[in-house]
């Protein structure tokens, strides 16, 4: 396997406000930008060019990540003037892939973590004869997603959307958002316009009589488009639920970034990163929490499976549980914030202004 493209244009629209002024595959998960996960383990699968995918604030990438070869790659990128979908995108850098007309290329979505076995993807490809295979997973409820059915030899059936009754849920697979594409298949996606694989083109080939392949890849997945995932994503990382080569120390409770100053009484548990240049005061406790670089908490502070955003600052005895809060924003003290309460950038919530509960 020796080249993937990596589709990273998306606006985080789900993830605002971590997503105002950074693009989603940027934001950091376990101390690194997230792309940087998903880098590491396509390399680690044997891949060696890849091709980013870019649109919204595209010009971050490259001053990050040059030319890839600290990562044991070659990176380009390619930037879309207008969003184009996942198949537009695709067909857009199409020009800067190697491959022969029968190789195959691997494609992942940007907002994806996963445990998926990548050189099985593609050994199924390539033992199948497909022309694209997809990477699928169970889930519990399907109704959100694409079901994705197959038969017994693991030939997709059909792509059918997110279903509305009970009777409609003839399988619990769904795209998980990885591919191999043939080469050549690429091509015939049309090009300078929005395209859509989900919904355009894997339908189209189907009814053509191309050969689509599914591989049922059960293990860790989940879809990091909103911010209580991503903070979980990041958690499940630290702890090693989610395996990644990337994460910058070990595996374990907490990871404390260097720069960082944590008071030798803080309790971090449950896979909370504290990002570089942050500082966390003696007294606050952080569950499974994402702490930016440079944000500070102060004493007594309790955040529970929440994301303090770059430079932003909790105040002291402030609870917040379920919290997002964005860059340079500022929660002032004895506050309470629950439930999916996102605190935009650079916002300033006095002292002891919101609660959930009495002040008693």
């Amino acid at each position: 396997m020796a080249e993937a493209i990596l589709l990273v244009g998306g606006k985080g629209t789900r993830l605002r406000p971590l997503t105002v002024h950074t693009p989603k595959p940027m934001v950091r998960a376990a101390g690194v930008p997230f792309l940087t996960h998903q880098l590491a383990r396509a390399r680690a699968a044997g891949v060696d060019h890849i091709v980013l995918a870019t649109s919204y604030l595209a010009e971050v990438f490259e001053p990050y990540f040059g030319d890839g070869s600290a990562l044991g790659l070659h990176i380009e990128y390619v930037t879309e003037e207008e969003p184009l979908g996942t198949g537009g995108a695709i067909r857009n850098v199409a020009s800067r892939l190697h491959s022969g007309p029968d190789d195959p290329v691997l494609v992942f979505n940007g907002d994806i973590l996963t445990g998926l076995d990548i050189g099985a993807l593609v050994r199924t490809h390539e033992s199948t004869g497909a022309d694209v295979s997809l990477h699928l997973t169970k889930v519990t409820d399907p109704r959100a997603y694409g079901l994705v059915p197959t038969d017994e030899t693991g030939r997709v059936l059909a792509f059918l959307e997110k279903p509305q009754t009970p009777e409609e849920i003839v399988t619990d697979q769904i795209n998980a958002g990885a591919y191999v594409f043939r080469r050549s298949v690429i091509d015939t996606i049309p090009r300078g316009r929005p395209v859509s694989v989900e919904r355009e083109t894997f339908p189209d080939l189907l009814a053509a009589g191309a050969h689509l392949q599914g591989l049922v890849d059960s293990t860790y997945w989940l879809d990091l488009g909103t911010p209580a995932a991503f903070v979980r994503g990041s958690a499940d990382l630290v702890l090693g639920r989610a395996p990644s080569p990337a994460v910058p120390g070990r595996c374990g409770d907490r990871l404390i970034l260097p720069t960082a100053t944590v008071a030798p009484d803080a309790k971090l548990t449950g896979g909370t990163v504290v990002g570089e240049g942050a500082f966390v005061a003696e007294g606050a406790r952080v569950f499974g929490s994402t702490i930016l670089p440079g944000a500070v908490i102060e004493p007594g502070a309790v955040i529970t499976d929440s994301l303090i955003g770059t430079r932003a600052r909790v105040g002291r005895r402030t609870i917040l549980t379920g919290t997002f809060i964005g860059d340079g924003a500022v929660i002032g003290a004895d506050n309470e914030l629950r439930d999916g309460v996102r605190v935009w950038c650079d916002a300033r919530i006095p002292a002891g202004s919101v609660r959930f509960s009495s002040d008693q």
